[in-house]
């Protein structure tokens, strides 16, 4: 197994071996474009090339590398099998809502075969079926529920004894016609499509605020101004939002293995089981199988590592002939409360500024359908689409509610330690580890590279003051109210928030009476 000496650094998709990120060598000084679009994974780049086809101008803006934010720590499985369940669906948005889910993930699944095909771009596409599938010791109800709100759904599903696993399975759900692909293949290739096409891409540029008004300002850090006349904000976690998403939609990370397995042990096919914390698996060439689930809230899990080890003992007790570990990664999912992205005009006054979050586990179709529906709004077109993934729409059903309930209760807790009498103990900072501290009034986030130079931050999130927690999985700080994570140093990686812990300057840890601090009880 996996532990904390074998890491080194944050976790590497196995895509980055082929398809590493890449920074775009476009500049942008102050200008003007018909649309910003501030994003560079598959919802931005995928809004930006449906926006060109439609003879608009595009400049896309990303603080870092093409692929460097979640769609590069997707597993990529673009399916519409959707995590939320079409029976629970159905409680929220109603039998019409649930068919219109359907219908939107099969046309970005086919967007997506689309634009491949027409723009030559090489990612390993694959059709292959999915299966969905429960244990040979579950009852079968929820496996029939949700088999019969696929069909009303128009779904293509088939209910089978079993699913095609090397262990007993109980029932499953076949679904037909899913894709597969490399997600970084498939951005870069998109990429240079929306470039071919005359759209400009400028990464390192990081958007600081959108002046609302028409036209719209877009400011950098960096001190540049670019007027729009709509503004697309796909950063997977909206970072010009205070309140109005935020509150509808939760943060989790969710962990990937990548292991060595025989092709003979499994068909080529996505797979996902009904459990809670749940798995998912999918190939990568030719023997190179992923393992992903064990999800849980951001900041709120002590020991993130026992997340991978748990992968690695769930699969080698499923499957034979499993062999060395080969790659390993988290990612962060948005989880709406009622289960489907908000995508579109974002909640308040201007009608110029979008917005596409809450992938839902189900990033690459959201993305992808998203693209086309705010491309459509952007033209003054109506889609059917337009109503069911409305921004401003409200939690409507007794489900959603007990969750939205739950999540607010967890958001609460974490703004609770700030009044807690803190219980303290003193310890040592093992260099490449961080902890938060208590000085006086303050908490502190303290991180000690590998030479044991000590690196203070601020530990409280410039979003809405939630105090972050060390993520020793990632070697981040993550804060467990909305969601926002920073690097060791305090650098920004993860919305909400668009800008870095305050710094407190560094000193050196020479011996372990310097590097003795008084943590905040956990």
């Amino acid at each position: 197994m996996y532990n904390e000496d074998d890491r080194n650094g944050e976790s590497v998709p196995c895509w980055y071996a082929k398809h590493p990120s890449q920074h775009s060598a476009d500049q942008v000084e102050d200008a003007h474009s018909d649309v910003v679009v501030v994003g560079a994974g598959i919802a931005g780049l995928s809004t930006a090339y449906h926006l060109l086809q439609a003879g608009r101008s595009v400049l896309v803006l990303d603080k870092a590398a093409i692929g460097a934010g979640e769609t590069g720590r997707t597993t990529a499985h673009i399916s519409d099998a959707l995590d939320d369940r079409y029976y629970l669906l159905e409680r929220a948005h109603g039998k019409d809502g649930a068919r219109l889910a359907a219908e939107s993930h099969r046309a970005g699944i086919e967007s997506i075969a689309t634009i491949c095909a027409r723009e030559n771009i090489s990612c390993e596409l694959e059709r292959v079926p999915g299966y969905l599938f429960a244990y040979a010791d579950d009852s079968p109800r929820e496996i029939e529920r949700e088999f019969a709100a696929t069909q009303r759904a128009g779904v293509q599903t088939e209910l089978l004894q079993s699913a095609p696993m090397p262990f007993a399975t109980g029932p499953a759900l076949r679904f037909a016609n899913q894709l597969q692909i490399e997600p970084m293949a498939y951005l870069r290739g998109l990429a240079e499509a929306v470039r071919r096409h005359g759209g400009r891409i400028c990464t390192g540029r990081q958007v600081l605020s959108i002046e609302q008004g028409s036209p719209a300002i877009v400011h950098l850090a960096d001190g540049a101004k670019v007027a729009a006349q709509h503004v697309v904000v796909a950063t997977n976690s909206p970072i010009h939002d205070t309140f109005a998403i935020h509150t509808k939609q939760a943060a989790w990370r969710s962990y990937v293995l990548g292991v060595r397995v025989p092709s003979s042990q499994l068909p080529r096919a996505l797979f996902w089981d009904m459990r809670d914390p749940y798995h998912y698996l999918r190939w990568v060439g030719e023997d190179l199988l992923l393992v992903g689930g064990e999800d849980h809230r951001v900041g709120q899990e002590t020991q993130p590592m026992e997340r991978w080890n748990k992968l690695e003992e769930w699969v080698r007790s499923r499957i034979p002939s499993v062999g060395e570990v080969r790659c390993r990664w988290s990612g962060q999912v948005l989880e709406p409360m009622d289960g489907l992205a908000f995508i579109g005009k974002n909640p308040g006054p201007h009608a110029n500024n979008y917005v596409i979050t809450g992938d839902s586990g189900n990033g690459m179709t959201h993305g992808a359908l998203g693209g086309i529906l705010v491309s459509e709004l952007i033209m003054g077109r109506n889609s059917p689409w337009q109503k069911l993934y409305d921004p401003s729409r409200k939690v409507k059903s007794l489900t959603a509610l007990q969750e939205f309930v739950r999540d607010t209760a967890s958001v609460a807790k974490s703004y609770a330690d700030w009044l807690k009498p803190a219980e303290k103990e003193a310890t040592r900072i093992e260099p490449g580890e961080g902890a938060v501290v208590q000085r006086g009034l303050h908490k502190v986030a303290v991180y000690v590279d590998e030479t044991g130079k000590r690196h203070e931050c601020s530990a409280v999130c410039p979003h809405l003051a939630g105090v972050v927690n060390w993520n020793s999985a990632e070697r981040s700080w993550d804060c467990p109210c909305h969601g926002s994570r920073f690097d060791p140093f305090g650098r920004v990686m993860n919305g909400p928030s668009n800008r870095d812990l305050i710094r407190l300057g560094t000193e050196e840890a020479d011996d372990d009476d310097e590097n003795r601090i008084t943590l905040v009880a956990q």
